[in-house]
């Protein structure tokens, strides 16, 4: 606690910048260097850890990490679920009439 005022000193200026930057770098390393698949497991194993974030090593920055690298894979299988509801419905209409 800061002793003139009584509260908390105010952070660093710019670390939400630096997160973001930190979050982007993670993202573009791992659609470069891992297939589609791994991604969607390592995503959900460090939400998974992101859980045990009372444990050393281990911490909470996990959880909002994985949903970032998670989200690489499931943004396309939606996507294609989309698409795969879309032609079934056409399909669908087309043979009732």
């Amino acid at each position: 606690m800061c002793c003139r005022h009584g509260r908390m000193p105010d952070r660093k200026p710019g670390w939400t910048a630096r997160t973001r930057r930190i979050r982007r770098r993670v993202q573009v390393w791992s659609k470069r260097h891992l297939p589609p698949g791994v991604r969607l497991i390592a995503g959900l194993l460090l939400m998974v850890g992101g859980v045990f974030g009372f444990l050393p090593v281990i911490g909470f920055w996990m959880l909002p990490l994985g949903v970032a690298v998670a989200a690489l894979d499931v943004v396309p299988i939606l996507r294609w679920l989309g698409l795969w509801r879309w032609r079934r419905t056409k399909r669908d209409r087309k043979g009732r009439h």
